[in-house]
């Protein structure tokens, strides 16, 4: 009656969720896969978490990646000493250097 008009996008949901171009969904399984981890690794040492803002450690991180290789056609192999060496990490891992924020 007054003029005024909403015009509502994807049934009123989030739009870059909704209209599925926001977060693929690879992406948005990765993130869900950390913070499950990250949620496991608090509950299950807990008491060696005094209240503040930590990154994931390397290993969680490390085996979010690993298990959605298959997905994107990746297999992992193992690293030579010499490539080791060359990116500063063991053989074993981790794989990414302690100044990377993930």
């Amino acid at each position: 009656p007054d003029g005024k008009k909403i015009i509502l996008l994807a049934k009123g949901r989030l739009v870059n969720l909704g209209c599925a171009t926001g977060h693929p969904s690879f992406v948005m399984s990765t993130s869900f896969t950390n913070q499950v981890l990250a949620q496991i690794e608090l509950w299950a040492k807990g008491a060696e978490y005094k209240p503040g803002v930590y990154i994931l450690p390397k290993h969680l991180d490390e085996k979010v990646a690993r298990l959605h290789l298959a997905k994107i056609g990746v297999k992992l192999t193992q690293l030579r000493p010499e490539q080791a060496d060359y990116i500063g990490v063991m053989v074993e891992g981790p794989f990414k250097s302690d100044h990377y924020r993930y």
